[in-house]
Order: structure tokens, then sequence, then C-alpha cells
């Protein structure tokens, strides 16, 4: 996922170009650059690595003119180089894009037939040339744009500058978001509203298949037939303070202690709580009929899925289908009719989860989403959608929008269960009362930071670290390594408990520790002897467990992380807290970049 903006102002731009950049860095850091126009002349000015190598290029060499575009990369075609980052240029345009030109092979080798040189390795600058070509045969902006786009395959948000109009920009989008922002007299581009939050909160969504032409006047909006359309205007609720850190040290941290918060401000919209009901966005479609589910999500919002096929299936008894979305249309599911699709994104833009979206609406199937984003694609193509109220999440590793997610996920759960007659408005009371003691439960766990980044380095020295969880737990245990690796480099796996013995127990000795998720219960006894198997092999446990639960297990265990004891339901989400500051606190040990960590991106909108 890559950072775009875009300004036609009566102003310089530059500043402003570099500050949506900072508002857009969680989108891409491996480098950045900007374009102005100026007299007749493009500036282009880049820089390889974090956003702050481009404040100082731009300090050194000013990049005049009121109108330009900039760009944030997360590399996929060619390597993080100067010479690779956006944007890029010919003599007459240039561009910055987001996604990927998957036809990009056999367009270059045509331009470099026909004599075109290039100076990166991307997939983006063939877009240059195309328009450029277009553009020296005499044809407008407009004119080489709508010729262009259809030659495109893949995935693409592009904003496009043109030396001869410096009065214009033109954006598009396939596949990947794009917005246009309305100010007094300026007009904006931008990959979120997020990205346009200090400059309007007056914005359009821009469609798939649209491209627009900006103007210091407006905006004119066209169809993927080139014909003018009209989008609405919408005001954006972007903050600029939500990308403020305050006193916390990291985007992380601070949206680790925000979930008590935003996990009570979700719940708000899907209980009652005098009335001790599950209350759901209106619904135009026959839940009591609904007779499987399939549930898609990639990374994280994959395991809030795990957890949710617990309940789907122990409350209302709907089978559950769970897939990976990047495997999801390569194995040709079986899709029966009435059934419904759920999709889990934060983003709500993720390109492998869209597109298998995008497959079941066209087998008939009923979309629903949970998603932060009530404005994204996925929000918009649903026939249902679940909105999280988490706020924008600008730490790499999703923490706030998973809990919100399992939030969401419960509500959903009980509901069903409901309306398909099994569950008794008591069951449902009960429900509601223990999701309305979450945020409490939330807060009483963040009340064990101080031990847990006491256990930190203890685990950082480790090559290798496993953790165990049963039954529901188990994608706990799942999401716990993978926040591990991707924020402290470690390498780590989750396990259920009851299969360690099936192979992972050949990996325990002296330095590898074991972090063990086990809230006191029917299943115990069970992760105990799990536990002993372990610590006769030399392993070293860290038990996240309850009083009762440390009372009887923690013995032996090179240290216990003590979590309030809650009902099963709501312990996915409490012993979330645990996991994520534990993999918070061992990568501030290592002294690795903990909001942006190497080779990852918030939202990936590339296949």
């Amino acid at each position: 996922m890559c950072g775009i903006i875009g300004i036609v102002g009566t102003q310089p731009v530059a500043d402003r170009l570099v500050d949506g950049l900072r508002r857009m860095e969680y989108r891409g850091y491996d480098s950045a650059g900007i374009c102005t126009l100026d007299v007749g002349q493009m500036v282009r000015r880049r820089a390889e690595g974090k956003l702050a190598n481009l404040v100082a290029e731009v300090a050194a060499n000013p990049a005049p003119g009121n109108v330009g575009i900039a760009h944030t990369r997360w590399a996929t075609h060619g390597a993080p180089t100067a010479r690779n980052a956006h944007p890029h240029a010919t003599s007459e345009v240039a561009i910055v894009h987001n996604g990927i030109i998957e036809n990009f092979a056999s367009l270059r080798a045509e331009l470099q037939e026909r004599g075109r040189t290039f100076e990166s390795e991307t997939d983006s600058e063939i877009v240059a040339h195309l328009v450029s070509e277009q553009v020296e045969a005499g044809k407008s902006p407009q004119e080489a744009v709508s010729e262009v786009l259809p030659r495109l395959r893949g995935a693409f948000a592009l904003a496009i500058a043109f030396r001869s109009h410096p009065d214009m920009l033109i954006g598009a989008r396939l596949g990947s978001p794009l917005v246009v922002g309305y100010g007094e007299g300026e007009t904006f581009l931008g990959s979120d509203a997020l990205a346009l939050a200090s400059l309007t909160q007056r914005i359009t969504y821009l469609e798939e298949g649209d491209w627009v032409v900006i103007t210091r006047e407006g905006a004119k909006i066209f169809e993927s037939e080139n014909n003018p359309v009209t989008r609405d205007v919408v005001a954006s609720g972007a903050s600029a303070a939500a990308i403020e850190k305050g006193n916390f040290h990291h985007f992380m941290q601070k949206e680790i202690f925000e979930q008590p918060t935003v996990v009570a401000q979700t719940l708000q919209s899907y209980l009652r709580p005098l009335e001790r009901k599950v209350a759901l966005p209106q619904i135009d479609f026959d839940i009591s009929a609904v007779d499987r589910i399939t549930i898609v999500a990639c990374g994280t919002s994959y395991y809030a899925a795990m957890v949710a096929k617990y309940w789907f299936e122990s409350f209302a008894r709907v089978p559950v289908d769970i897939d990976f979305a990047s495997e999801f249309r390569y194995r040709e599911p079986i899709l029966r009719e009435g059934g419904l699709s759920l999709f889990i994104s934060q983003s709500g833009e993720t390109a492998d989860t869209l597109a298998a979206l995008r497959h079941c609406k066209a087998e008939g199937q009923t979309i629903a989403v949970v998603v932060n984003v009530p404005t994204s694609t996925m929000a918009r193509e649903a026939d249902l959608l679940l909105p999280t109220h988490a706020g924008p999440e600008i730490g790499v590793a999703s923490t706030k929008a998973f809990t919100c997610q399992l939030a969401v996920l419960a509500a959903l759960a009980a509901h069903f269960a409901v309306k398909k007659g099994r569950m008794s408005e008591a069951e449902e009371a009960a429900i509601v009362e223990h999701l309305l003691e979450a945020p409490a439960c939330l807060n009483a766990a963040l009340d064990h930071d101080a031990e847990i980044q006491a256990i930190a380095p203890l685990i950082a020295p480790a090559r290798d670290v496993l953790y165990l969880g049963r039954g529901q737990d188990f994608p706990l245990a799942l999401e716990g390594a993978l926040k591990l690796k991707e924020i402290s480099y470690i390498h780590a796996e989750g396990y259920a408990s009851g299969e360690m013995k099936h192979g992972p127990i050949a990996l325990i000795d002296k330095d590898v520790p074991v972090i063990v998720l086990a809230p006191s219960g029917p299943l115990f006894e069970k992760t105990v002897s799990n536990m002993q198997e372990v610590a006769a092999r030399g392993g070293k446990i860290v038990l996240i467990s309850d009083a009762d639960g440390i009372a009887e297990a923690g013995a032996g265990c090179m240290a216990t992380i003590e979590m309030p004891k809650v009902h099963p339901l709501i312990a996915p989400l409490v012993y979330a807290v645990p996991v994520q500051l534990l993999a918070y606190h061992v990568a501030c040990v290592k002294g690795t970049d903990v909001d942006q960590p190497r080779n990852l991106a918030k939202s990936v909108t590339v296949e």
C-alpha cells in the first residue's frame, strides 16, 4: 500500500504535500517523493527511506509551485531506492501510483520497442510513458488519460501532473481507493480522507473505474466509459488530531491503550443496555434462513474470524467456513444458494478480500462486511455494513481494530442465535451483560502493563517463541505469535495446545519461551498437562491466566501475567491485551521500528 496526495492550489504546495505524506506514512515508508509544477517546469524531489529523508532533501533543494503531487511508497516492483521512488516522470508527465499494473511487462516491452527509455524498475513508470506518448502526439491531457486507462490491467490509484497544463491534475482509480477534496479555490486528491484532514472536510469518494480532472474551480468526474458523472460530496469526519501520539511513545502503544474506549464505542452501536438486547443495523434479508456462513479475511482479521466461528457455531448452531482471502477464489469454493458471505477488513480496501467479496457477490451470496472505514469500497458494496468504531489505526500491527472486530462479531453471533431461535431472552440478556463488561475488563488487563514490560527482556533474546491456547484461545495464540513476528522480528508460532505433542514439542528446549494463554475453566486441566510436558523438556513458560489459573499452575513458570477473571465470551478481547503488550515491549527492548516494521504496510491493496 502506498500513499498519494495531490494539490491544485493558490499558494506553494511543497510543505502541504509533505504534511499529507506524514499523515499517510503508515501506508508506506520505503521511499517518498514530490513533484511540483513551476513556470513550465516539473520540479521533482525524491528520497530513499523514511519521510525525514525527503524532508531534508526538500529543505536543501526547495520545490516551488502551487500545484503538485506526492507519494510515500511501499515497494512492490523494484527495490526501495531513490531511483524507484515516485513520482515517475518524462519530459511532459509525472505520475504517482498505488497498486500494481499486472500487464506492465508487455507494455514496457512495447514502449521500449518504440524507443522509450526507463529510469526505474517499477511497473508504475510505464503509465507516465503511455500518457506522455499521447500528449507528445498532440492529445489533450483528458484525451491522453482516457486512451491509456483501458490498457492498464491490475489495480491502481493514479495522480497525474502535466508540464504544459500547470493548473490541473488528473486522478483515476481501479481497485485502489482515491478521494477528491474541496477547499476554497483549491482542490485535492488523496489516498484517503485522513491524508486530506488538515486541508478539507468536504470530500468525494471516487467509485470503481472513475477518473477525475481537478482544477482550482473544482472537479469533473468521469466513469469508465468516459461519461461525465456526479458523485456525492460528503463530510469526511477525519481528524488531523487522530494521527498524533499524544503522551505515548508509539502509535501502537496509544492504540493498545485506546481499546477500552473504542470497544465501548463500538458496542454502543450494537447493544441496547436497558433492554438487554443486541441491536444490529437494518437488515434486508432473513437471518433465520441463513444455513451457512462463509467468512473471508487476511492476517489479524482472519484470527478474528476464527474466534467468530466458535461463537456462530456454539450460539446459533450455524456451520461456518473460514478462508484466507488470498486463497479463497482459487480453490473454487462451493457457495450454497442463500448463503451469507462475511468479510472482515480494517481498511475495507484489502485487495484479496475485496476480490473475494466480488466473487461471492457474483455467485449470488448475501454480503456482510465488518470494516473500520465505513466509506471504504467494501462498505459501499455490501448488503450489510457492520462498522467498527476504532478510529484511525496508524500502527501497522493491528490492535484496537482486532478487539473492535471481535466485539462486532460477538454481537452478530448472538443476534443470529436469537433470530434462529437458539437463544432465549434470558440468554441474550446475559450475553449483553458480559459484552458490556468488556471495556472495564480491558482496562483491568492494561493495569498489568508494567509487569508485562518487566517480562519483555526475558523474551527478547529468543530466536523462537511458541504460543499455546485451547478453544477460542487458540486463535489468540496465533495472533500473539503474529504480533511478535511483525514488530520484533522473532520467529514465533501459535499452536492449539493439544497439537503440541504432534510435532512442535520437538522444538522445545531451554532457549524456547512458551507463552500459554489459559483462562481457568473446563479446558484448564488439559492445558496444565501440556504445560507439564513443556516443563519436562526444559521449556520456559509464561502463563497468562486469571488468579485461579495462576494459583493452580503458576509454580515453576518463568513468569505469569494475571488477567481479570472473565466470562469465556469476552476472554478473546481481554487476552488480546497481554499478547499485544508483550510484543510491543519486546520490540522496544530490541529497538525495532514498532509503528513501521520492515517490509510491512498497513493495508495490502495489491494481490
